[in-house]
């Protein structure tokens, strides 16, 4: 039973055939249907050369004409429609300069990386694997078409490919292609920072990042990326064992970059450099940062100090940024012991943080019930920095619990503090 996303894919097929061309499903959703996995999204090879797919369907975009690929919009689903193909020449290891365009179907697919991506799919559903792909699946390798070090040296991209896909099916990687892969590491920098993200971002997110990591860190790939990365030391970190324990992505990164002994700025330095958004950034360098701020203003390391800074943090760093925290410290106590934290400090952190967050009665300013305003009218005094003080103080000892979250109990201990420290003659 064909689901809609697949349906769209085989009217493709149909039209092509109708029209007396030749095609077929190839490459990532071939393999993801031999296995039973989850189709993403369905690309399709063809005699047809480009200018002839767009004739032939209503709605195509042009995406990549000079490499034979339209994309057909079939309802409201785009496919990629290629031409079969051969490549001359590549381009800093990266692009072919120039791509032919041929007849023959095992020819375009012995130009693929991975014999396991090598296969295609016919109208009437049959496989058609001319290098063995599935056979290797059933052994659990991973290998690559044809000779491998000529595979890496067209794309250098293909070496975090294979870590990426090798953790992802869970194969070993034959023995040629490993070699071939050492032996061209170096071409990784060859390769945009952005491309190697969106690799490591796919390992990190995928089925066991943890693999992925020990893979890289067992080639060192990372230690030839075109900007030097921190990520280049993770073949000297002995827990990458425990990053698969953590459900979120930037969960492993901050964890990560803590096991590494990464200092918060040059984190974001390198997510940045790596073009991660800002967003993904806050997820990484906001938790190292709370775990600096826990380590340094602790005295004896009581529970209840523990405690008082945890909260204090949320504060500081929001609820986010400690849940993240609080994950880590519960799969590895010791993670933020290079930020000067003790094992036992994190282990208490990891057993009680989330606790912890749970009970604060506010985290934010926008959590207080007083405003600004409020503040002032009460003060009968201009605006000045002294408001946003005197909001962060009551929202400090709020959160600690030693203050009501109350309108009048909020506006009678900002005129106390203000009188203290802000009015005049102070």
């Amino acid at each position: 039973m064909k689901d809609s996303l697949e349906q769209g894919a085989f009217t493709i097929i149909e039209t092509l055939l109708d029209n007396g061309y030749e095609a077929y499903l190839v490459g990532g959703c071939v393999r993801d249907k031999q296995l039973n996995r989850r189709v993403k999204d369905y690309d399709i090879a063809t005699s047809a050369l480009p200018e002839r797919v767009e004739r032939l369907f209503a709605r195509t975009i042009p995406t990549g004409l000079q490499h034979g690929t339209v994309t057909v919009v079939i309802d409201g689903q785009p496919y990629e429609v290629t031409t079969f193909r051969k490549e001359d020449a590549y381009e800093n290891y990266r692009r072919p300069t120039e791509v032919q365009y041929i007849d023959s179907l095992v020819e375009d697919l012995q130009r693929r990386d991975f014999t396991m991506n090598a296969m295609a799919i016919d109208h009437e559903g049959r496989l058609l694997d001319p290098f063995h792909g599935m056979e290797d699946l059933s052994n659990g390798i991973l290998r690559c078409v044809g000779e491998a070090g000529e595979r890496f040296q067209e794309d250098a991209l293909r070496m975090l490919r294979c870590v990426r896909f090798a953790a992802e099916y869970q194969l070993s990687i034959e023995e040629r292609t490993w070699a071939a892969l050492l032996d061209n590491a170096p071409l990784l920098k060859h390769i945009a920072m952005e491309r190697v993200r969106m690799e490591l971002e796919r390992m990190m997110s995928g089925a066991s990042p943890s693999l992925a990591l020990e893979l890289l860190a067992s080639s060192q790939l990372l230690q030839h990326t075109k900007i030097p990365l921190l990520l280049a030391g993770i073949h000297k970190v002995t827990k990458l064992n425990n990053v698969s324990q953590l459900n979120a992505p930037m969960e492993c990164w901050a964890y990560l970059y803590l096991l590494l002994e990464a200092e918060q700025q040059s984190a974001e330095e390198e997510l940045r450099q790596l073009t991660f958004s800002k967003q993904q950034v806050d997820a990484v360098k906001l938790p190292l940062a709370a775990a600096e701020f826990m380590a340094s203003g602790l005295g004896s390391g009581s529970i209840e100090e523990l405690e008082r800074q945890w909260k204090l943090a949320v504060i500081q760093y929001g609820k986010d940024a400690m849940i993240t925290l609080a994950h880590i410290l519960t799969v590895d106590p010791a993670a933020s012991e290079s930020k000067g934290l003790t094992g036992s400090a994190g282990r208490i952190l990891g057993q009680q943080g989330l606790h912890w967050l749970e009970e604060i009665p506010v985290d934010k300013l926008s959590g207080l019930h007083i405003s600004g305003g409020e503040v002032i009218s009460r003060m009968a005094v201009p605006a000045g920095p002294w408001v946003a003080n005197v909001l962060q103080q009551l929202l400090r000892e709020a959160a600690l619990g030693s203050l009501a979250n109350e309108k009048d109990v909020l506006l009678d201990r900002a005129e106390q503090i203000y009188k203290e420290h802000y009015s005049s003659g102070t």
